[in-house]
């Protein structure tokens, strides 16, 4: 049968009529095949319109049905509404759209007719090939998900929530609010914000259908209307709600200061914090990022920015508690670790790194060791032998016992210590230092004997007959390496450096002569050189091969040394030791320059010919390397020894090649710095602890080497950070410190202490020294808690994600950032609530950034960044209104004697109230000047403008110009969409606008609905609005999603992509291009199927299939050819 088609056309007043002459279109179309009526109306949208269509259906028997007048986005489902009412399915209905696509945008009447006539005629042949389809009927799941704890948001779940249904409300930040709650007074009636906000907050906390989620985000949403599958990312708080008690203790401990995001960074919040008293929920958060990367860069894993903010707090018992959990020795590190952390500091890219390693030395220094507590121990049963007393062997004797292992330490040395006792001075670390510290270890219950040396007392063998079931060797590297000159055997008067140094710190060291010669470069060389110094040394001389800049020693260390009188010589290589009578009597040496670099990286030294020359001496002392003495290693029973002469050991788990012995320090890895000797114990302690308890170290160390690296989200150095110069410790002079061993670094003084330790920059945020675990008796922290991913399903969506206040810091002529009394809107409610900065008081800050008095003249400006067209060209709307406000309250609290200039480009007073309020203002003394300034600047140009901000502009009414001084200035900034509102928008499926905010379905028509069935705005994120737009919207965004709750099922388009299996050729290009993962591949049958619960009937995969199996159901090809064909068609019968 063939089809009889209806055809309409809408003169839509004069709309389309006042253009198109509709009466021609009809009688064009009524010429077309099939077409049985053809008709104008001038509304055919209305009531008698859509009956003469249902009439025309029954009386004609059409069955296609043809409609020419605005858009299908506006009127589509009305006349598919009246097909269907007539019994036609309403997909055998075309729409041709002859007002926003003809009359709208065509000057010329002629123009215009043809183009209606055109697309009329292809709506005509398209509706030829229509096929019968069928909306699929589906549940709608009751529950709601509400997206935005603002007032819009809170507004929306207590509606849904009060009809009885679930309703899910999700924020981002910690706190429900929004930006309401952070206002002082709401506009025209002057009630405070709080006290309308806070019963709002109270009652979504409390209502029993409302599950709140905050510090979380929507990450992903499928499904579709109805049927929604929601996924939020939950973000740990660190602390646990529901035992929280809101008490603020852990705050009051908490050692880290950060800005403020709640009042705009104009005070201070630590790194636990709940953003505002009447926070809901109560609980407080906190604020990590990745560990810092001064605690990254330090080998043993120290949490210096913890107890670097504690030294801050004055805490120094508690900072050295938490150094001590990293490192046994910190008095000693603190004088003597090279501190590879400063050289990650952040501040660096501000002025200096933060002096932490002498932080670290004045905080051990202010502890008393013999009243440190020992932590209690719960013993285990196994016992492990430490052989060394070194950093390393101290290290593991500690970390296994505090495990609650039986430890042993075996030392050759009559002392404890390894080389920190006889290998460093006095003058830089103290005896008393190092015995207060393994004095503290030893009372844990570590046993220790001294003069009990490997090989000669004992053998590892025989400890494992005392049964210990681990051994860990740490001998360090005590033998000195020889220069390998002629001579120097061959004359008394050459001694090793080690040796040297031993002699000394163990008190039966004798002056080696008048004048010493050390070789080398390193720390041994200039320590002995130094020593040399203070043993009575005339002449102290050091021979170095290369230059200052490549010098292994601390660059301290060197200065000290030439502050001392040591000489020392450059470019300089040895080449033979000149005697006389067995005695040394001089050094040969050569002049060098630095030629390729070697493989350590330095630039080689070459010899230069013909420059030897003799330096006068009657000691020399080589020191140019240790190695260590591994004799016991011929009866080890199974140790490696390797070609560089070191034990060798797994590099993650320390185990030797017998699988109880264990090895770290300078044995295996040669000479190296204290601190890697501790990071080295700390492995092996570890690994020693899991070998104790039966774990295969196989599997560990793979673990350990698959580890992957360290994170580097850390907190942006702040632009506004204030160069600060590093505090310097004090020195002993030269000439007193020569005279005797004394310590030369005198460290800091508690003042010097407390401003370094303020240089901070706080990279990680929280830095984890467990201050807030410590005073929390509810024991609500938990710093181990995950983010957690929850998955649940809800019918409909409410988008209420608000809007932000844009940074004016491009706008640079007003001068915000740059002077300190500028200040944008929502900074000035801060200052002026009494939870604020101030504590409601209006005042102004001085140079060093503290607020101090009120002000006595204040500018206003508005549209800062609105009706822009250098940022947003869209009216902000609420600006006009809060100006007034801020005009008033500044009179009301500081006093009418305060000049206040309101700058205006026009006064928008459309609001209930407001035009009331504007007059008010005017009545007060406010002044208003038509006109944005050019300018803010605080360059005087007369005596009353010095120290003042001046506003310069026009007054566009009186044209004229002025230069008003003020003590203020406050800038209504725009608001504008969320940074990640189009982020936000792929997940939710809608559309953003040029503007930013989220697209509505139609502004008239469907301002809460948008383009995904069943998502719905509300509040500031669609556009600019006031509170009570905001609170009506959500309220009828709610009522949207009520109605589909309470009609329990919904009708879903049959317009969804379709794969024909004949054609498909399973290339799944579709599957990659399906942005609602809605296209699936049968294994099976080797071919793409459409989920078509997923499916919103896009098209991509139809547009780019390559075989053409993929189709879009009501846009398959035959009907869009039909249509292009109707097109071509008519221009040919009528012409362009």
């Amino acid at each position: 049968m063939s089809n009889r088609i209806g055809f309409y056309i809408c003169h839509c007043g004069v709309n389309i009529a006042g253009k198109v002459r509709v009466e021609e279109v009809a009688e064009f179309i009524r010429g077309l095949p099939n077409v049985v009526v053809s008709r104008d109306y001038k509304f055919m949208c209305s009531d008698p319109g859509q009956e003469m269509i249902e009439k025309d259906i029954k009386a004609h028997h059409l069955n296609r049905v043809v409609v020419a007048s605005c858009s299908p986005r506006l009127h589509e489902k009305t006349f598919q509404g009246a097909c269907q009412r007539a019994g036609l399915n309403p997909f055998f209905f075309q729409m041709a759209s002859v007002r926003e696509q003809v009359s709208w945008v065509t000057l010329d009447p002629d123009e215009a007719t043809r183009k209606a006539k055109t697309l009329a005629a292809a709506a005509v042949q398209r509706v030829n090939h229509h096929q019968r389809l069928f909306a699929r009927n589906v549940k709608v799941h009751p529950d709601v998900l509400v997206v935005g704890g603002g007032i819009a948001g809170m507004q929306a779940a207590l509606d849904i929530a009060e009809s009885g249904h679930k309703v899910y409300l999700v924020e981002r930040e910690t706190t429900i609010g929004g930006h309401m709650l952070q206002f002082d007074k709401t506009f025209p009636t002057l009630d405070c914000a709080a006290c309308i906000g806070t019963p709002k907050m109270v009652s979504v906390g409390q209502n029993p259908n409302i599950k709140l989620l905050t510090y979380s985000e929507v990450k992903e949403i499928s499904g579709y209307i109805g049927n929604y599958k929601v996924k939020v990312l939950r973000k740990p708080r660190y602390v646990k709600e529901g035992v929280c008690t809101g008490c603020g203790e852990c705050a009051n401990a908490c050692p880290v200061l950060r800005p403020s995001e709640w009042e705009e960074g104009l005070s201070a919040r630590k790194a636990i914090y709940r953003s505002f008293p009447q926070a809901v929920p109560i609980t407080f958060a906190i604020e990590k990022k990745d560990r810092a990367p001064c605690v990254l860069a330090c080998p043993a894993g120290v949490n210096v920015q913890g107890y670097v903010q504690l030294i801050r707090q004055g805490k120094y018992t508690e900072a050295v508690k938490l150094i001590m959990q990293k490192l046994p020795l910190p008095g000693v590190l603190g004088r003597v670790c090279p501190h590879p952390c400063e050289a990650q500091c952040r501040r660096l890219d501000v002025d200096e790194a933060v002096a932490i390693r002498d932080l670290k030395r004045f905080a051990v220094d202010q502890v008393n060791f013999r009243e440190l507590p020992v932590p209690p121990i719960e013993e285990r049963k196994e016992k492990v032998a430490v052989i060394g007393s070194g950093p390393a062997g101290l290290t593991v004797a500690y970390d296994l016992r505090l495990k609650g292992y039986g430890v042993t330490l075996f030392e050759a040395l009559p002392e404890l210590g390894g080389m920190l006792r006889v290998g460093i001075p006095d003058y830089r670390l103290p005896r008393d230092v190092l015995d207060r510290e393994i004095d503290y270890l030893l009372r844990h219950g570590i046993d220790a004997k001294t003069n009990q040396s490997l090989g000669r007392d004992f053998t590892i063998e025989d400890l494992r007959k005392q049964g210990y079931q681990a051994v860990f060797l740490a001998v360090g590297a005590h033998q000195s390496l020889q220069a390998n000159v002629a001579g120097e055997k061959d004359y008394a008067g050459v001694l090793d450096a080690v040796g040297f140094l031993r002699d000394v710190n163990l008190g039966r060291g004798r002056k080696p002569g008048d004048r010493v010669l050390i070789i080398g470069g390193g720390n041994v060389a200039i320590d002995a050189a130094r020593v040399a110094k203070r043993m009575g040394c005339r002449e102290v001389t050091v021979v170095y091969r290369r230059t200052r800049e490549e010098m292994p020693a601390y660059p301290e260390e060197i200065e000290g040394a030439i502050s001392e009188g040591v000489q020392i010589h450059y470019l300089t290589a040895p080449v033979r030791v000149v005697g006389e009578d067995g005695k040394v009597t001089g050094f040969e040496c050569m002049r060098t320059e630095l030629g390729e670099p070697d493989a350590s990286g330095r630039r080689r030294p070459v010899p230069v010919e013909g420059s030897e020359f003799v330096i006068p001496c009657d000691a020399i002392i080589p020191a140019i390397g240790q190695k260590p003495d591994l004799s016991f290693a011929a009866s080890g029973g199974g140790l490696k020894v390797s070609r560089w002469g070191t034990v060798e050991a797994n590099p993650y788990t320390m185990q030797t090649h017998l699988p109880y012995v264990f090895a770290a320090g300078d044995m295996v890895t040669g000479p190296a710095t204290v601190i890697e000797a501790v990071a080295a114990g700390h492995k092996a302690s570890e690994a020693i602890h899991r070998y104790l308890q039966g774990e295969d170290l196989r599997l560990f160390a793979e673990e350990k080497r698959l580890q992957p690296p360290p994170g580097q989200d850390w907190e942006p150095v702040p632009s506004d950070v204030r160069k600060q110069a590093r505090a310097r410790t004090s020195h002993v002079t030269p000439e007193e410190r020569t005279a005797s061993f004394v310590e030369v670094d005198q460290g800091f003084s508690e003042a010097d202490a407390k401003a370094e330790a303020g240089r901070c920059l706080n990279c990680g945020v929280c830095c984890e020294c467990m201050e807030c675990v410590r005073v929390c008796e509810a024991k609500a922290v938990d710093h181990t808690m995950k983010p957690e991913v929850l998955e649940f399903p809800v019918g409909t969506i409410i988008v209420a994600t608000g809007y932000d206040v844009m940074d004016p810091s491009p706008m640079k002529q007003f001068g915000y950032g740059q002077y300190q009394n500028v200040y944008t809107s929502l900074e000035f409610e801060r200052i002026n609530n009494a939870t604020g900065p101030t504590g409601g008081q209006i005042l102004i800050r001085d140079k060093d950034g503290k607020f101090t008095k009120p002000p006595e003249s204040v500018a206003i400006i508005h549209c800062v960044g609105s009706r822009d067209e250098n940022f947003h060209q869209y009216c902000s709307r609420v600006c006009c209104m809060y100006a007034l406000k801020y005009g008033h309250l500044i009179r009301d609290k500081v006093g009418h004697h305060v000049k206040i200039y309101d700058y205006y480009i026009d006064m928008r007073c459309f609001g209930k109230g407001y035009e009331e309020f504007y007059r008010r203002c005017q009545e007060e003394g406010i002044t208003f000047i038509r006109g944005k300034p050019a300018e803010v600047t605080d360059r005087a140009l007369t005596p009353d403008e010095e120290g003042k901000l001046i506003v310069i502009g026009e007054d566009t009414l009186l044209g004229k110009r002025y230069r008003k001084p003020v003590d203020m200035v406050i800038l209504c900034a725009a608001m504008e969409a969320r940074q990640d509102a189009a982020e936000m928008g792929r997940v939710f499926g809608i559309n953003v606008g040029a503007d930013g905010f989220f697209l509505e379905e139609h502004p008239k028509l469907g301002p809460l609905n948008t383009a995904t069935d069943g998502v719905f705005l509300a509040g500031a994120c669609q556009s600019p609005k006031d509170i009570p737009d905001s609170v009506a919207q959500a309220s009828g965004a709610a009522a949207k999603a009520l109605a589909l709750a309470s009609r329990g099922q919904v009708d879903i388009s049959p317009t969804i992509s379709w794969i024909d299996p004949d054609v498909c050729s399973g290339c799944q290009t579709c599957i990659k291009l399906c942005p609602y993962s809605a296209i699936e591949f049968d294994e099976r049958k080797g071919v793409s199927v459409v989920n078509e619960a997923l499916c919103k009937g896009c098209g991509s995969c139809a547009g780019f299939c390559p075989s053409g199996a993929a189709q879009v159901r009501h846009f398959n090809e035959k009907q869009v050819f039909a249509e292009l064909d109707g097109i071509m068609d008519t221009i040919a019968a009528i012409g362009v």
